[in-house]
């Protein structure tokens, strides 16, 4: 049994884990970033173990992916039953009752009036790769516009809408054809040098203003591909604004408005879908992630008359395994019963505290965020706002040192992201081992 964390025992990485690390290098490919050398031998909600025995406070949750936290025994139970019962049968030509009662599921969840369809695939970027087939489907217009900082992932077409690291596009062109990439609502780097709210929130008038007039007709445009919030660019939430008047001048144009929730939804944000805090309805949603707890499985969901393509049109073989389905069902019964509730009050303490220690430390430009997902951008002056990019990255290793998991993203954002399970508690000890680092790297600058 997994007691409380962090509790350090041996120097990092252990003996065990170097053994593996050293097995994972010789074996598997170099593309794999690999954050910090910690090797995972078990779990139990915010708490993981190491296989030297170490164990550590999970402030990153699998990149978001464990909303229920690790091993939940709900989910657990429901995966051992659907494994005594079958595996796999193709849900492409085939049926079964819990891909059939997730998919109701997700409809009823899913805040779009009228009637919704739902294709399921095994993760976000065939999620993305299923939506911009979809939007060409029924469309048939030649462009999608995207924006600069997006993730959508790394296969082909999802890698053609992501715009956040050129190292993640580098010697992979050419891309699909008819991307547009435009600037997100990152106020506190405004990429026009204005200030909000006097600029009225001109990122959400630039497609219609500069793009539509310079570059394509707007009804060519067959959908808008946004995260609600930026996830890789830096958990960043754009002006209340943004994404009303890019929905009101989608819906002038026929253009789908396709929602990215892959890493901002699934209750994270205090609500299911992070769209909800901006009070606009989405054409398209594209899941992933938490929606089953860690088992490979996306969806997408869409307006029922925008999913017009036809039998054998597309399919998938894994997409929406009952193993998946099972895992995910219990995932949205837990989030409606309270994790959502409890992602909004522990969102609210964390951002609090974070709050307060931007009050104290200069390194800290900006904290922001939704419920669980939040980010806090660091810099080397709060004049200039220069990226902290080394000091961030300095945190995270020493914060996975001290047993705290942490993830940056952006150029200088560490981001909080942890289980959904997460307690007070848990919040005041991760924010007190952050305090202890960020005296220390303001010892380092003095």
């Amino acid at each position: 049994m997994i007691v409380k964390a962090p509790h350090i025992k041996t120097p990092l990485p252990g003996k065990n884990a170097k053994r593996v690390i050293a097995k994972d290098r010789r074996f598997t490919s170099s593309s794999y970033i690999k954050e910090y050398p910690f090797v995972i031998a078990r779990g139990k909600g915010t708490v993981v173990e190491d296989v030297d025995g170490n164990r550590f406070l999970d402030f990153m949750a699998g990149i978001a992916v464990n909303a229920t936290g690790y091993s939940h025994p709900r989910v657990v139970r429901a995966v051992k039953r659907q494994a005594e019962r079958f595996f796999h049968i193709c849900s492409t030509d085939f049926y079964y009752e819990s891909f059939a009662r997730l998919a109701e599921r997700l409809t009823r969840m899913t805040p779009m009036e009228g009637e919704k369809s739902v294709f399921f695939t095994n993760s976000g970027a065939e999620a993305v790769e299923t939506a911009i087939k979809l939007v060409r489907y029924h469309t048939q217009r030649p462009y999608i516009v995207s924006f600069l900082g997006s993730f959508h992932g790394r296969t082909m077409g999802a890698l053609s809408l992501t715009a956040s690291k050129a190292k993640q596009r580098s010697f992979f062109s050419s891309f699909l054809p008819g991307v547009h990439h435009i600037p997100y609502g990152y106020c506190y780097r405004c990429p026009y040098n204005l200030k909000y709210d006097s600029c009225g929130v001109h990122c959400a008038e630039y497609l219609e203003k500069v793009i539509c007039r310079n570059l394509m007709n707007p009804k060519e445009i067959g959908a808008i591909f946004v995260e609600p919030i930026q996830g890789e660019g830096g958990y960043i939430v754009p002006p209340p604004e943004f994404h009303q008047k890019l929905k009101a001048f989608a819906e002038k144009n026929g253009i789908l408005y396709v929602v990215d929730e892959v890493q901002a939804g699934m209750g994270r944000t205090g609500k299911f879908l992070a769209i909800e805090h901006f009070g606009v309805e989405p054409d398209v949603v594209i899941m992933a992630k938490g929606l089953a707890s860690g088992l490979p499985l996306g969806a997408v969901v869409a307006k029922k008359k925008y999913m017009t393509w036809k039998a054998g049109t597309h399919g998938s073989t894994f997409g929406g395994n009952p193993l998946a389905c099972e895992a995910s069902l219990e995932t949205l019964a837990l989030l409606e019963e309270g994790l959502m509730a409890n992602a909004a009050r522990m969102g609210k303490r964390l951002l609090g505290k974070l709050r307060k220690l931007a009050g104290e430390f200069e390194i800290i430009g900006d904290v922001r965020g939704r419920g669980l997902m939040i980010g806090m951008e660091l810099v080397k002056d709060r004049e200039t706002r220069e990226p902290a990019a080394k000091e961030a990255d300095e945190i995270v290793q020493a914060a996975f040192q001290r047993g705290l998991l942490l993830l940056s993203c952006g150029e200088s954002t560490i981001r909080f992201c942890p289980p959904l399970v997460v307690k007070a508690r848990e919040i005041d000890t991760a924010v007190n081992i952050l305090t202890d680092l960020l005296r220390e790297t303001n010892g380092k600058r003095a």
